[in-house]
């Protein structure tokens, strides 16, 4: 029997190689082959998991969190093209509850990874979005490449979602070497609106409802300074404009193109071959709710299995779907650590003990039953 094990990670307990190990761990029948293929979706882990798969070098660079404060980044440069991660300069994980405002946490961490993606000689660079605790439309990310948004007395706004309802241009040119843009993200949500990044996102990363409704007027303001400034239409409204916060909105006004973040892993990493020769997949996540129908690393797996008639199973820390919403999506049946520890204390402080025991109960059904 062939089982391919393809997790997201799980969300401030283990990345998804860590999840993948812990699963081929558990599996206990022998003479099956495991193939562990640890996957990302844009988000925190999108360079770990490539650099895994591509033969590429990975380049360390200083650059800032969310509130300015010193981080460590790095590119992936493989084959002519960066790979950049927003999470690592713009991460939710990187703040602790407290800290989380979106009226004042910044991209400009991005905007310094970005900067050294370009120096890197590369044609293309891929910005991975997900997980992030900005909501500033990219306005930090540009001031790190040379166009910091501007008031109209020609002054630098301050760091943050709210100034940008005060924008009245950008104060320079990006430098970016005409390299193209991609932006691999797990969501299609727009910049503005019922949908956009602040109304869904925005109370995750600390927003309140006052909050909220001024960081949408803001972001609705600020992109249509953006496409004065790039002569473009319709940004608040296109596809994949809200994700990470608005990100997604100014990569598009700088001319890149978005793309999603799990078909972009899968094709790199040559995943359509290992779903081919699979007999079972087993996928999964943290927290396996409605978002993760919509775009990220399960619904995208799901699918794959479900065309080829192969059946899916999903582990996760906990689930929020309904059976008949997964059974639709491709899931052939989910199992949490939650459920199995019968504690989410302990679902968080053991989850590769857990992974582990679930899969030993899974090798032993599922190795009979096919």
């Amino acid at each position: 029997m062939r089982v391919l094990i393809c997790p997201d990670k799980f969300a401030g307990t283990l990345s998804a190689p860590e999840v993948a190990r812990a699963v081929a761990d558990g599996w206990s029948v022998p003479g099956d082959v495991l193939v562990q293929r640890p996957l990302a979706d844009g988000g925190p882990g999108f360079v770990e998991v490539l650099a895994t798969a591509l033969d590429g070098r990975r380049i360390p660079v200083d650059t800032v969190d969310p509130l300015g404060r010193p981080a460590r980044g790095e590119i992936l440069y493989a084959n002519g093209v960066a790979y950049v991660e927003s999470a690592q300069a713009c991460g939710l994980h990187l703040l602790t509850a407290a800290e989380r405002d979106p009226k004042v946490t910044t991209s400009y961490g991005l905007g310094l990874l970005m900067t050294a993606a370009v120096e890197t000689g590369a044609a293309e660079v891929v910005v991975g979005l997900g997980g992030s605790a900005v909501n500033d439309a990219g306005a930090g990310m540009l001031a790190a490449l040379g166009a910091a948004p501007v008031d109209g007395s020609g002054y630098a706004l301050p760091y943050g979602g709210i100034p940008l309802i005060t924008a009245a241009a950008l104060g320079g040119v990006p430098a970016l070497r005409q390299v193209r843009l991609v932006a691999a993200t797990d969501v299609d949500n727009p910049l503005t609106g019922l949908h956009g990044a602040s109304n869904v996102f925005g109370p995750q990363k600390g927003a309140d409802r006052e909050d909220v409704l001024r960081l949408d007027a803001a972001l609705e303001h600020f992109a249509g300074v953006l496409e004065k400034a790039f002569g473009i239409e319709d940004l608040a409204t296109r596809p994949g404009g809200g994700a990470a916060g608005g990100l997604g909105a100014a990569l598009i006004a700088l001319g890149g193109t978005v793309t999603s973040g799990i078909n972009l892993v899968t094709s790199l990493i040559g995943l359509d071959a290992e779903l081919d020769a699979a007999d079972l997949v087993i996928t999964g996540e943290g927290s396996f709710d409605h978002q993760s129908l919509r775009g990220k690393v399960v619904a995208g797996i799901a699918a794959g299995a479900r065309d080829r008639g192969l059946p899916c199973v999903v582990l996760a820390g906990r689930n929020e779907t309904g059976q008949r919403e997964a059974a639709a999506a491709g899931v052939t049946e989910t199992h949490t650590l939650v459920e199995h520890f019968g504690s989410v204390g302990t679902a968080l402080a053991e989850p590769a003990r857990g992974l582990r025991e679930l899969s030993a109960r899974l090798a032993g059904q599922w190795s009979r039953a096919i």
